[in-house]
């Protein structure tokens, strides 16, 4: 899946070998009210609306691979996406919350402990990634994930997009979900020690509240690493989550490049009608 500034495709490898392809329009509520592109704002837009394209193109690839009497409909993928979300919330972020509250009761509190379980979560998550991506299913979505950075960077250095060609490029991009992801991870060891120590029930609630601040300061940093990508201070931020692409990017073959390129072409054509309609 490719996305664009206006627009998104999505490219599947179906079971005959051949790709289906398909595009939409990107319709944000920013459009509507345009106090929402505020910094810390957009990107809690930005990420409501990464999960509802996600849940659409999971829906494609998950119909395109299997017959018309087995389809998935958008309640069965919106349900699984919702417990995805609230698993990740109760592993990730109530989880080490609510140990670390135990280990305060027993050994004492203070911010070494606040810190101490925002590394738990940080090589909780680690650990998780790397735990699925031993699996045959997740290990081939982490190859598509390679191939989609490597078209990406190919185009960005003005190379003729063939599977030959841009498989000569690195499979890491300062510009991914991944790293959204790491840079949340960390900054809630700063937010969260900025709440204190509170009894459980307020630990919680104050974990479940910062976690549109954190989208949006993530969101603003990860624009900053890609603005600055040269700076070393900037690549010294972005550095975790280049080297957590290790875990969750893999090297593609050229039939998944293939349909990369396919999806992004894609994008490519459905932007530059808009910019020639606009013109």
């Amino acid at each position: 899946m490719m996305r664009g500034a206006r627009h998104w495709a999505v490219a599947v490898r179906r079971p005959a070998g051949d790709i289906h392809l398909e595009s939409h329009d990107i319709e944000s509520v920013a459009d509507r009210h345009p106090i929402l592109r505020k910094p810390l704002l957009r990107g809690v837009i930005v990420l409501g609306q990464s999960l509802a394209i996600g849940m659409r193109a999971l829906m494609i690839a998950a119909n395109q691979s299997v017959d018309d009497d087995e389809q998935l409909t958008s309640r069965q993928i919106g349900v699984s996406l919702a417990i995805a979300m609230l698993l990740f919330i109760g592993v990730f972020i109530l989880g080490p919350t609510t140990l670390f509250t135990w280990v305060e009761e027993k050994l004492g509190g203070g911010v070494p402990l606040l810190i101490g379980e925002g590394v738990f979560r940080v090589l909780l998550f680690v650990g998780y990634l790397w735990l699925i991506g031993r699996t045959k299913d997740i290990h081939r979505v982490f190859e598509y994930h390679g191939a989609e950075h490597k078209t990406i960077a190919a185009y960005e250095h003005g190379d003729e997009l063939v599977p030959e060609r841009v498989d000569n490029y690195p499979k890491e991009h300062v510009r991914c979900g991944t790293n959204f992801l790491i840079i949340v991870m960390i900054i809630t060891i700063f937010v969260f020690t900025l709440f204190g120590t509170p009894g459980l029930v307020w630990r919680i609630a104050s974990r479940i509240v910062a976690i549109p601040i954190i989208a949006g300061v993530a969101y603003e940093a990860l624009r900053l690493g890609a603005r600055f990508h040269g700076s070393l201070v900037m690549r010294a931020l972005m550095a975790p989550g280049i080297w957590l692409q290790k875990i969750t990017t893999q090297q593609p073959d050229d039939s998944q490049i293939e349909v990369a390129i396919a999806s992004f072409d894609e994008v490519l054509r459905r932007e530059d009608e808009a910019a020639g309609a606009a013109g």
